[in-house]
């Protein structure tokens, strides 16, 4: 097995997009959204760069996050990528690579429970902003 907590930021955030992302879908299909177009434009709500790094900084502000989860945000945030996504500034994209790589560390170490703790955060956090659940 390998010991997920040597891989750099940028492998983490890829497998955190893909995970974060999936979760997301499932929540929007869930509460009855059906319309391809009508699920990706709800989805930006959640997985954008923007939404991402909104979401991080109040977990960093409400100290959701534990010391260790605190490290892999920032060994992702702190990654030298040499892309960056399309509306958002580099400072947001990391953020954001941050945020993927503190959800593809949890999901590669298994800690399910804690990923799922944390999505159903950002979820709530997000519906809230949305005045909907």
């Amino acid at each position: 097995m390998r010991d997920y907590k040597q891989l750099n930021g940028l492998a983490l955030a890829y497998v955190g997009d893909a995970i974060y992302e999936i979760y997301v879908r499932d929540h929007l299909v869930s509460i009855g959204l059906t319309r391809p177009n009508q699920l990706h434009k709800a989805a930006t709500h959640y997985v954008s760069a923007k939404a991402q790094a909104a979401l991080i900084h109040q977990m960093l502000e409400e100290e959701v996050l534990t010391q260790e989860e605190q490290d892999f945000y920032r060994r992702g945030r702190n990654s030298k990528s040499y892309t960056s996504a399309k509306n958002a500034d580099i400072t947001t994209y990391r953020i954001s690579t941050g945020f993927e790589a503190l959800m593809g560390y949890l999901h590669l170490t298994k800690q399910h429970a804690r990923l799922e703790e944390l999505i159903q955060w950002c979820i709530e956090k997000v519906g809230d902003l949305d005045g909907k659940k």
